[in-house]
């Protein structure tokens, strides 16, 4: 009867866990401000104005291609990392970043990384400094 009681538990446990760590593999945590939507694009200059961001999980797999909302806003600044923080990015590349979205970002828990060169390599520069 024991093993009975165990063998349910466990097929339960299993049936749980594992949906939930596959998409905890599938989610992105890297953004890469981008000029294109593809891992060959070149990194944005500014992640504000930046047409595309491209999302990458913790193991440096794209995710996704995603057009920025906001690039068009008069000050996306603030409006593009409420979304990125809302999408669980922690980690952030492009070409510069001015000191009040670097001041924001510590505020929201992510982190900078300044490259210039395609999102591919970005994502690899990213992950050494992990």
């Amino acid at each position: 009867m024991k093993k009975l009681i165990f063998a349910c538990l466990s097929v339960l446990l299993l049936a749980t866990l594992v949906p939930a760590l596959a998409q905890q593999g599938k989610s992105a945590t890297i953004a890469v401000a981008a000029n294109g939507n593809t891992v060959s694009a070149a990194v944005g200059n500014q992640p504000g104005p930046s047409p595309y961001f491209l999302f990458f999980d913790t193991q440096g797999a794209f995710v996704e291609a995603v057009n920025n909302p906001y690039k068009d806003a008069g000050s996306p600044g603030p409006l593009v990392l409420d979304f990125l923080a809302s999408k669980g990015i922690k980690i952030l590349v492009a070409g510069w970043f001015g000191p009040q979205i670097v001041e924001t970002m510590k505020g929201k828990g992510m982190r900078q990384v300044v490259f210039s060169g395609s999102a591919k390599d970005a994502v690899k520069k990213a992950l050494e400094l992990k």
